[in-house]
């Protein structure tokens, strides 16, 4: 099988781990620094151009779009998807996943808990958010990643504060939310690895001082943790409701349950040095178990 990592580095540990997995398993990969692609947009013969020279043909997609390149990285993965070929994860779902906002209301509507959320475009509405949502509250940008554009309020002049810079200098137009602060798991949360329809690997974050935000990128502490059928059960259901096959699932213990944060549509890797689990081979598998299928079916049509 023919498999095109689409990674903004070589050196990339996620990246290096997807081509070692694959190698091992027989198949030829490239990768693909997806920011250095170009296309052409022809209805009847839609091409992505590398280096200069077309892509050619591929079995399968395995999109790792980073954050700060979402647009242009799902351009190119659409691009893809209109040659016909199949993508381990969808344009439209890694588009969707990076909108907090967005996810917040898709999340919602397929009945998958999560902290109250209340959005605003109006600083003159403190009162009445605060009244509604509590004190400490989180204030969050839509957009945010690796615990960025999070902050944490104690106090209604403390908010305001917040919600005044955030859009002062939020040029962009990004949506801000405010989420309710869950004490009980103040500075700790946990990231559920979901490929296909399972769990493969999950582990608790904790940060290390009084940071109340618990990502590894910000020093937190991951260590292996089990998970409740419950919270397996919610982690698949939230990534099946944002339409992703593979992605990272924050959740986090409160006193009425089980709670997602966010879906991640690429997540790190690092869970496999806490856990000792090879996600790696399991995305690997899953990439061949489904587009072999896809293309096999293809076949029999054409």
């Amino acid at each position: 099988m023919k498999i095109a990592i689409m990674s903004n580095g070589n050196a990339n540990y996620s990246t290096k781990r997807l081509v070692e997995e694959a190698e091992k398993r027989g198949h030829k990969v490239k990768v693909i620094k997806y920011k250095n692609c170009y296309i052409s947009l022809d209805e009847k013969h839609p091409v992505v151009f590398y280096k200069g020279e077309k892509v050619g043909k591929f079995d399968a997609i395995l999109p790792r779009i980073s954050n700060s390149m979402t647009r242009y990285g799902c351009a190119i993965v659409r691009q893809f998807e209109m040659q016909g070929i199949w993508t381990a994860s969808s344009s439209i779902a890694i588009t969707r996943a990076r909108d907090k906002l967005r996810s917040q209301q898709i999340l919602t509507k397929a009945g998958v808990d999560t902290p109250k959320t209340l959005v605003s475009r109006n600083t003159a509405d403190i009162d009445d958010l605060l009244e509604q949502i509590g004190l400490p509250v989180i204030i969050k940008l839509a957009t945010g990643t690796h615990g960025n554009g999070v902050v944490l309020a104690d106090t209604k002049k403390a908010a305001k504060s917040a919600l005044q810079a955030f859009y002062l200098y939020n040029e962009d137009g990004t949506n801000i939310l405010l989420q309710e602060y869950v004490k009980e798991s103040a500075g700790t949360d946990i990231r559920a690895f979901v490929v296909g329809s399972r769990v493969v690997a999950s582990m608790q974050r904790q940060s290390l001082d009084d940071d109340f935000r618990s990502n590894l990128h910000k020093g937190g502490l991951g260590t292996p943790i089990k998970l409740t059928d419950e919270e397996k059960k919610l982690a698949v259901r939230a990534a099946k409701a944002m339409g992703l096959h593979i992605a990272g699932v924050d959740l986090m213990r409160s006193e009425r349950g089980p709670l997602v944060l966010e879906v991640n549509a690429s997540p790190g890797f690092g869970i496999e040095k806490v856990t000792g689990r090879n996600v790696a081979e399991k995305i690997i598998e899953y990439i061949e178990h489904n587009a072999t299928r896809k293309n096999s079916k293809d076949r029999i049509g054409a």
